[in-house]
């Protein structure tokens, strides 16, 4: 066959051949991205969600130190669950506790409550927070409220913003860390100072506490306190502390002993969730003493981080906060998400050392975002572990970008 037959069965097979469309490449790389990270040897955190079964459910393991297991199962949330919930309480320095199966219906419960004692159902909150980005509306779609954004500057609301709003609201709905802003947190005094301005306007204050458990470090006070300047705190158990999933509510008992009612209501009342609530204990138990040495060293990475990419010759990079406020931060670089998404997963196949395990979102013409997490698997890691990985991974970027 002469040259040019070649080339013309070979372009016509490239014709016949079926074209990705933009999802199916996207959800091929998210393949290719979890499995270079689940057979990855090192790596700066493992984070549950994307573990297989078998080693999910060693979660599991040693149970028996948890819970009484000759107990009786739970049934419609008493028994172990009834447990968690006044081991939450204790923890938060609150009255009561509730136990909810995900953090969107204990907060629309929480928010519905407030609401109907106020007499209010505006709810003050963040552009960036998480009702507003990721939940369709709910607040307004399911729950009757009426959510308005006090900011939408990639920061924590200030006092005077709360004192400024130009309409009443009921309640103020607080991030901690705001996570699209880059997991950021205000001061202690200006938590305190937004706090006090909400309730100048006699409004109640609820702290989305999905990761309140890793702000001790950042604001230099235990846990209790930091949830005491709130009437209500939901957090989350799966996000610090690798269980199964769940979330809690936590605030005074006859508002509590509402949003119970309301948990029915919203479909909340499973019928057995020990594995779940097991996982959440074992999630307080082995990991939340941990968090501040997490957020420590997290600290530690990223100036390790910045100080590799600039070796390495990166002409711009940011990583932010550039002291992180908890043990996740955002890392920016002038590049696609392609080309960023290419190199990183190429680095965690040929050399087993995932450095970056989360999706590059585009931020603007050639410049991309990624989440930095730094759990316990990166205790391991050095500082110049870190700048290795880091120069490692910019050849790479070099290779791919040409």
């Amino acid at each position: 066959m002469s040259d040019t037959a070649e080339q013309s069965t070979g372009q016509a097979a490239d014709e016949a051949r079926p074209q990705l469309t933009e999802t199916e490449r996207l959800l091929r790389r998210r393949i290719r991205r979890i499995s270079a990270y689940q057979r990855a040897k090192r790596t700066l955190a493992r984070p549950g969600l994307l573990a297989p079964l078998r080693e999910r459910l060693s979660l599991l393991d040693g149970a028996d130190t948890l819970y009484d297991l000759d107990e009786p199962s739970d049934l419609y949330g008493n028994g172990i669950v009834e447990a968690l919930e006044e081991k939450v309480a204790v923890l938060l320095g609150k009255e009561a506790a509730a136990f909810f199966p995900t953090g969107t219906m204990a907060q629309q419960v929480a928010l519905r409550c407030w609401a109907g004692r106020t007499g209010n159902p505006t709810v003050a909150l963040h552009a960036l927070a998480h009702p507003e980005v990721y939940e369709r509306d709910a607040f307004r779609e399911v729950s009757g409220l009426r959510p308005v954004q006090v900011t939408s500057e990639p920061r924590q609301p200030t006092a005077d913003e709360i004192r400024g709003f130009e309409e009443p609201f009921g309640a103020l709905m607080l991030e901690l860390p705001l996570r699209d802003a880059g997991f950021v947190l205000p001061t202690w005094e200006e938590l305190t100072e937004v706090v006090e301005a909400a309730r100048e306007r006699d409004a109640v204050v609820h702290f989305d506490g999905a990761r309140l458990w890793e702000t001790t470090v950042h604001f230099g006070r235990p846990l209790a306190e930091i949830a005491d300047l709130a009437d209500s705190v939901y957090v989350s158990f799966y996000k610090s502390l690798q269980a199964f999933g769940g979330a809690a509510l936590a605030g005074p008992k006859t508002l509590i002993d509402e949003a119970k009612t309301w948990r029915h209501r919203y479909g909340g009342a499973v019928f057995q969730q020990f594995p779940t609530v097991l996982s959440a204990l074992a999630g307080l138990e082995r990991e939340l003493h941990r968090l501040p040495e997490y957020v420590t060293h997290a600290r530690v990475v990223a100036a390790a981080l910045r100080e590799g990419l600039a070796e390495a010759g990166v002409p711009w990079a940011r990583v932010h906060p550039e002291a992180p406020h908890t043990f996740d931060f955002q890392l920016w670089l002038p590049y696609s998400v392609d080309e960023l998404s290419e190199a990183a997963i190429g680095q965690s196949e040929e050399t087993g050392t995932a450095l970056f395990i989360n999706p590059w979102d585009e931020k603007g013409p050639g410049l991309s975002m990624t989440e930095v997490n730094v759990r316990g698997a990166a205790l391991e890691w050095t500082a110049a572990d870190v700048r290795t990985a880091a120069a490692d991974f910019v050849a790479r970027l070099r290779e791919v970008s040409g």
